[in-house]
């Protein structure tokens, strides 16, 4: 029997990436580009660094910037094989009173705000180079969930800095996954994938406070290395996942396990 090599080869891939400017963006840009895939960010803010990838500064919020973008791949007639949905707001806990997002005082202006970029943003760009995608009849669209879009935030290891984790982040992690298992069923006989990744905290220099309740509720009992996600990106971009559809895979340090 003669076995058929399945690659991991992203080589002159087309992959689309939303928020590739931010802090986990930026790492799964870099390790796309190390792997030759033809990289284009859609992000609002600037680079900070100077990257190979191709750069479109929009607002994933208004579908008219996004048809203008999805015209240059027309124009160009380059087929998109991967979108990856990772814009998103996040509060990061810090030491702060200003920061103290009770839900019974949460602003309604920061409700719309955060569901627009974090949760219509991915639906837009879905939606708009999603139909392009479906069109050639293979493509991979991933989605970047969170370990709270399968629990709750546990606001007590945030105490003394006097930060509560806002009410949106929890409701856009779990609208994710929605957003990914309605996806793949609607488009799987178009052969278009969808998944999502449910990342646990990363350490990105947090109050050592917080690191260290934290870390009590990871049975690894430590938060993530900022790299250790590219893999599972990697992995969702290349046909080694081609009979992945509608998965939800955490990567957590097993703290949605206990």
């Amino acid at each position: 029997m003669i076995m058929k090599k399945i690659s991991f080869n992203l080589e002159n891939k087309n992959i689309v990436i939303t928020g590739g400017n931010g802090f986990l963006g930026s790492q799964i840009t870099d390790s796309l580009l190390y792997e030759k895939a033809n990289v284009y960010i859609i992000d609002i803010n600037n680079p900070k660094k100077k990257k190979s990838a191709k750069y479109f500064k929009s607002d994933i919020t208004n579908e008219q910037d996004l048809k203008k973008i999805l015209n240059f791949f027309k124009l160009k007639k380059i087929k998109i094989d991967v979108l990856i949905n990772n814009a998103a707001i996040d509060y990061p806990p810090l030491k702060s009173k200003k920061n103290n997002f009770k839900l019974e005082v949460f602003p309604n202006n920061l409700w719309d705000k955060d569901i627009s970029v974090s949760l219509k943003g991915s639906y837009l760009c879905t939606k708009v180079f999603g139909s392009y995608m479906s069109k050639f009849k293979k493509g991979s669209i991933i989605n970047v969930s969170s370990d709270l879009g399968i629990i709750a935030p546990d606001q007590r290891i945030y105490e003394k800095s006097g930060f509560i984790k806002p009410v949106t982040y929890s409701v856009v992690k779990h609208g994710i996954i929605g957003l990914t298992k309605y996806t793949a069923s609607y488009w799987g006989e178009k052969n278009i994938r969808c998944n999502a990744i449910a990342p646990g905290g990363i350490y990105n220099n947090q109050d050592s406070s917080f690191v260290k309740k934290i870390n009590q509720l990871i049975p690894l009992g430590r938060m993530a290395k900022k790299n250790e996600y590219n893999g599972l990106i990697l992995f969702l971009c290349s046909d080694l996942s081609s009979y992945m559809t509608g998965s939800i895979i955490v990567a957590d340090g097993g703290r949605t396990i206990i």
